[in-house]
């Protein structure tokens, strides 16, 4: 899975904005904080949910289980606003 040619990803100071252009579900700009940021990131490549999650946990001291719950919800969120290739 990957997000969609069509979306732009922008930094602003310490802020990723996801910018979906010419998408029919969704027309608006999202803001992310850092871990969302993250996510985004990876996903600008080809990539699988276990290679994110596993990426989360290198990165953040957080419960794992916790993390695979959030990042169940936010790409069920970009599913849901139509910006995922898979």
């Amino acid at each position: 899975m990957k997000l969609k040619e069509n979306v732009l990803l922008q930094s602003i100071d310490d802020t990723l904005f996801l910018v979906p252009a010419g998408n029919e579900k969704f027309r608006g700009i999202g803001r992310s904080n850092a871990s969302c940021g993250f996510i985004l990131k990876m996903l600008k490549e080809e990539t699988t949910p276990e290679e994110i999650l596993d990426a989360l946990c290198r990165k953040y001291d957080a419960p794992r289980q916790t993390m695979e719950e959030d990042l169940q919800e936010l790409l069920d969120t970009l599913r849901k606003i139509d910006v995922l290739e898979e």
